[in-house]
């Protein structure tokens, strides 16, 4: 069989017509528990999936970044690196999917780095659209490619750092630390407990096949798009809840005050949502919403930890499934297919459920006893059937390894 890294070798070969100096790998994500509390400097508590982005390539002296993907239409994209410009606010512009690793370059660059020109060819097995951070394994593959490419000896935090910065100003997504510190630092075998605040961060045992439990993820096959402007929306309304109580951000609100803090916001602030249709008072959260999500969310990542600590796996479930309920009437970012997938799973006698990722579609992971897997799946699956939907792609989450170089 052939490997990835063979794969990606060969396809640089076709492209470019020479061998690539190097080959490396970063792999895609689902969250065990923490959503959108990254960006409010809160706990999160990812892991990395065997699927991964790998890329082939070799430093160019011209400063042309060339690149091409294995997976997209329109043959190679070349830029220069020296005009790479971020495009303003909005969904990448310059390339469309190739915006992401020419980010990377433009982040480096004006970081200082003595970055130059490279040619690229990715082959990926992360799904796109699925919650699952193909972006951030794109970002974070070129950033290592990079970084060995031109000998500039960054950790792995910084190169997340990098790929975050490339995201939030040259892409327009205003997404948190998260996705990339994933890609960049988790380790086989483990979820990453992460504190976004300090960027402090533990290696948490998770061997799920050892006390005969499984970790499904259930990709709906409904294609989130976070540069749409809900993300930015729930991030913005975040923002004015933390000004409202007087903290720098919304971890500072303590679980155990929130009733407090819940009772000195209105029920919607000035300036929620204007563009919310008027008879649809409740289809947007309310900045008090929102601030119930991330100060719950925050306690239930650090009752999860106190879980897997004392050995107690099972116990995390219902937690799982609280964290959906909690996106799904608070943050308001599930939807028919992921709320399915969640409900239909628990019922079948799975230990918790819940969605994963920045929401309006994409997946969902299920904690289910080894022995019930397959009525599991076969019960989502008939689900979906019923409700006239596309067949989920489901299949099992292992914690893999971070970005590495491969050859």
């Amino acid at each position: 069989m052939t490997t990835p890294g063979a794969a990606a070798a060969e396809g640089f070969r076709t492209v470019y017509g020479a061998a690539p100096e190097g080959i490396w790998a970063a792999p895609g994500r689902v969250n065990l528990i923490g959503e959108h509390t990254d960006y409010n400097d809160g706990f999160v508590m990812p892991l990395a999936l065997p699927h991964t982005t790998v890329a082939a390539a070799s430093a160019r002296p011209d400063g042309v970044l060339r690149l091409h993907s294995d997976g997209v239409d329109g043959g190679v994209v070349e830029l220069r690196t020296d005009e790479l410009r971020p495009p303003g606010p909005g969904p990448a512009p310059q390339g469309g999917w190739a915006a992401y690793p020419a980010g990377v370059v433009w982040a480096m660059r004006e970081a200082g780095l003595p970055v130059g020109g490279a040619d690229l060819h990715y082959e990926s097995t992360v799904p796109t659209g699925a919650g699952l951070s193909s972006s951030a394994a794109l970002e974070v593959a070129t950033a290592l490619a990079l970084n060995d490419l031109y000998g500039l000896g960054l950790a792995p935090r910084a190169l997340a750092r990098l790929a975050q910065r490339a995201e939030n100003a040259f892409v327009g997504v205003p997404c948190g630390i998260m996705d990339q510190t994933a890609a960049a630092c988790c380790t086989a075998g483990h979820a990453l407990f992460l504190d976004t605040r300090d960027l402090t961060q533990r290696q948490v045992p998770f061997d799920l096949a050892a006390e005969g439990l499984r970790l499904l993820v259930v990709d709906t096959r409904v294609q989130h798009e976070l540069g749409d402007g809900a993300y930015a929306q729930r991030r913005a309304g975040c923002e004015r809840g933390a000004r409202a109580l007087g903290v720098r951000a919304l971890r500072e609100v303590p679980y155990a005050h929130l009733s407090e803090a819940l009772d000195r916001l209105s029920e919607r602030l000035p300036g929620d949502f204007p563009d919310e249709p008027r008879d649809e008072p409740r289809a947007q959260p309310s900045v008090r919403d929102l601030v119930r999500h991330i100060v719950t969310e925050n306690h239930r990542v650090e009752e999860v930890v106190a879980r897997l600590d004392a050995g107690e796996t099972r116990a995390i479930g219902p937690l799982l499934t609280a964290g959906h309920a909690s996106l799904r009437d608070d943050f308001r970012i599930s939807c028919a297919e992921l709320d399915l997938a969640v409900d239909t799973a628990v019922a079948a006698g799975a230990v918790g459920a819940r969605m994963t990722g920045g929401g309006f579609g994409g997946s969902a992971i299920v904690l289910v006893e080894e022995a019930a897997a397959k009525t599991v799946t076969t019960a989502v699956t008939e689900a979906f059937a019923a409700a006239g939907f596309v067949p989920p792609r489901i299949f099992t989450a292992v914690p893999g390894a971070g970005a590495r170089r491969l050859a």
